[in-house]
């Protein structure tokens, strides 16, 4: 028994020696990787502005600005690894990256997925900070390109989605070509006068200053009829911008519409 606790208090003593001789490289180590961490930020905040200056694509400057930060990050955790006596940790880390970046590629899909989708769309450029994309049934502002997702802003709340999504689906940018087409249908009562309908409409959309007339078109047409209601449709163009997709434009279109409708006698019909 004597010999039992004897052998214990070695392995203490032994156990409690490494963690003293350890101590001192793991906190150099702890304080290398902040200094690395507050280094990367700084770097970061210092290439996002000057990118942005000479690229003029914000949305790329910022994603090359994150990615820097993030070398820079996995540099200080080697170095940190060094300090401590993690060499062969380190070491083995880079000798297996074929088989680290295939079981860890495998554990972490979606996020790699995001990742190089993220990088994809760095470079495609389909769309930039500021453009009113709609994608996976989401419209709104973009904000901004992260490593794993875009920000977009819709109805006043943050939104982000996967860069993969982003990818894979369908995705539309209303800012192209800087206009966005806007449309809507309403059902007159059988027997109306529906040229004089259709003339009342396209007056008020040239008369409204929002929608564009210069190089667009406004069409008002009797498109079908539901039941026994006669269906008018509208569409019109309207420059992209945020009174356009907040809806405020519509809104006054629509108002002005159906006010001028009921003050020429026309009554509407759901069906």
């Amino acid at each position: 028994m004597e010999e039992f606790f004897n052998d214990l208090v070695k392995n203490i003593e032994g156990y409690y020696n490494q963690i003293v001789a350890v101590t001192p490289k793991l906190l150099l180590g702890l304080v290398v990787i902040v200094i690395m961490w507050l280094i990367a930020a700084r770097i970061k905040m210092f290439a996002d502005v000057r990118l942005k200056k000479r690229m003029h694509d914000p949305l790329l400057a910022t994603f090359i600005a994150n990615l820097v930060k993030a070398v820079l990050i996995i540099i200080g955790i080697f170095m940190m690894f060094r300090i401590i006596g993690l060499t062969a940790v380190a070491s083995s880390i880079l000798a297996g990256a074929g088989i680290s970046a295939f079981v860890i590629g495998f554990a972490l899909k979606d996020i790699g997925e995001n990742f190089l989708a993220g990088i994809l769309l760095a470079f495609k450029r389909p769309f930039t900070v500021g453009d009113i994309i709609e994608s996976n049934g989401v419209r709104g502002k973009v904000m901004a390109l992260n490593l794993r997702d875009t920000q977009i802003k819709s109805d006043g709340k943050d939104i982000y989605i996967p860069n993969a999504l982003l990818v894979k689906n369908t995705l539309i940018n209303f800012n192209r070509g800087g206009y966005l087409l806007q449309d809507f249908t309403f059902g007159l009562e059988y027997g109306s006068d529906y040229r004089a309908c259709i003339d009342l409409v396209k007056q008020i959309l040239n008369d409204e200053k929002d929608v564009v007339s210069e190089g667009k078109n406004s069409i008002v047409v009797l498109s079908g009829i539901v039941a026994t209601a006669p269906q008018v449709n509208v569409r019109y163009w309207v420059k992209t911008d945020s009174l356009s997709t907040d809806g405020r434009v519509r809104s006054e279109v629509l108002i002005k519409v159906f006010t001028a409708l009921k003050e020429n006698g026309f009554v509407l019909k759901k069906e």
